[in-house]
């Protein structure tokens, strides 16, 4: 087939990627005076040995870690997913209310105990890699106690669906927000697709039917309230019976949840939700392809059909995403634009987002195709978007590859 060696080319230049990748942070981000990792790393890798520690970055680094060694095997990578979970367990359990905090401080002293629902979300998808990676049961235990500790105090038994945060008691809470530039609302879009991802991530070692209902649910939320039928952009903020409340359309997302609903429906093997979120996959992707950069290939991160002359920025993690759901969607419909599209994205990503000087990649790039000088690593700055697009695309290159002729 024509695409063979483009494919050959491709996977070869993203397992070089990974590994610079994984390098990278096992040389900067280890904190060897305080433990655990350092809160922030400056882009020239500076440490901020002050800064706080979030706990979803730690859970990011613990799953990119435990997800590579299963692929490597190199004790050096088994070494930091161990460090990310012993940090998790040493410090960010909430061992009186259940749940993880959000922050601690440098010394792992709690900073803001809330229960943020994302985040809980991410420490249950860590945790079961890490068992995964290296059969602890008490990972896999500690995940399932996280993901019934979300059913008790977050599912909506009404309306359907999770609230988006509570107070360290499980209690109501007056902010919401993930972060200051968000709206505060009670459900969100993000928390349920990464909640439905580390949902599906447990069911995969741990098969519990009353789990697999769950996933469906969360699926049929999507397709029901959160997929635009208008626009087939997602619709990221909603009230507490799913009345949109912003109509901001962000790219990445689109393009991310394109391929982790689809999987989270093959992983919880209801045939309904796979041709449906088939579909998605491909109208999710269309959609997406609005934030394309004619002049580069680089995915803008969102935009708001209310403020359309606001800034515009190309962010790391949107680029990442693209390249995975593009290619997602050339698996299913066997349309080589979107393996262009996908190929466009790494090229991209190779010329303009790579920090070729010291390493990892930018936070982005502004409209003028000027640097975002923000930080290499921190609270949202993470080896989970790029090491997982790595590993995700090399599974699936190969699995094309099997199917094609040997010579071609």
């Amino acid at each position: 087939m024509q695409y063979r060696q483009q494919l050959i080319t491709f996977h070869e230049e993203l397992e070089q990627e990974l590994n610079q990748i994984l390098s990278y942070w096992i040389t900067y981000m280890p904190d060897e005076v305080k433990g655990g990792f350092y809160g922030a790393l400056s882009d020239t890798n500076e440490p901020d040995p002050l800064a706080p520690k979030g706990q979803v970055l730690c859970s990011r680094i613990a799953w990119t870690f435990a997800a590579a060694y299963q692929r490597t095997h190199q004790p050096n990578h088994l070494q930091m997913a161990e460090r990310a979970y012993r940090y998790i367990r040493d410090f960010f359990e909430d061992h009186e209310y259940g749940g993880v905090y959000w922050l601690v401080d440098h010394t792992g002293k709690m900073l803001d105990g809330k229960k943020q629902v994302y985040g809980l979300a991410f420490c249950i998808y860590a945790m079961a890699e890490y068992y995964k990676a290296t059969g602890d049961p008490e990972a896999l235990r500690f995940s399932i106690e996280l993901y019934n500790t979300i059913e008790r105090y977050s599912f909506d038994p009404v309306a359907g669906g999770y609230i988006e945060a509570f107070a360290r008691d499980w209690q109501p809470a007056a902010d919401l927000r993930l972060s200051e530039k968000d709206r505060n609302d009670k459900k969100t879009m993000n928390t349920h697709l990464h909640v439905v991802e580390a949902y599906a991530n447990l069911y995969t070692v741990w098969p519990d039917p009353e789990l697999q209902k769950k996933i469906s649910g969360l699926l049929d939320y999507f397709g029901n309230y959160m997929i635009d039928k208008a626009t087939n952009h997602l619709l990221l903020f909603m009230d507490e019976q799913w009345k949109p409340m912003s109509f901001i359309r962000s790219y990445g997302h689109d393009i991310e949840a394109s391929w982790l609903l689809l999987e989270s429906a093959e992983i919880a093997g209801d045939d309904k939700h796979i041709q449906r979120f088939r579909h998605y996959a491909i109208s999710l992707a269309v959609a997406s392809s609005a934030g394309l950069d004619e002049r580069d290939g680089g995915m803008w991160h969102e935009t708001d059909p209310i403020q359309p002359d606001r800034p515009k920025e190309k962010h790391w993690w949107p680029q990442a995403e693209a390249m995975v759901g593009f290619f997602n969607a050339f698996e299913i419909s066997g349309d080589s634009q979107w393996l262009f599209r996908s190929l466009a994205s790494w090229d991209y990503i190779k010329n303009q987002i790579r920090d070729e000087l010291y390493g990892e990649w930018y936070w982005g790039r502004d409209d003028n195709g000027e640097i975002i000088r923000e930080v290499k690593a921190g609270f949202w700055k993470c080896p989970y978007h790029n090491a997982r697009a790595c590993m995700e695309l090399m599974r699936r290159i190969s699995h094309v590859l099997q199917q094609m002729p040997a010579i071609g």
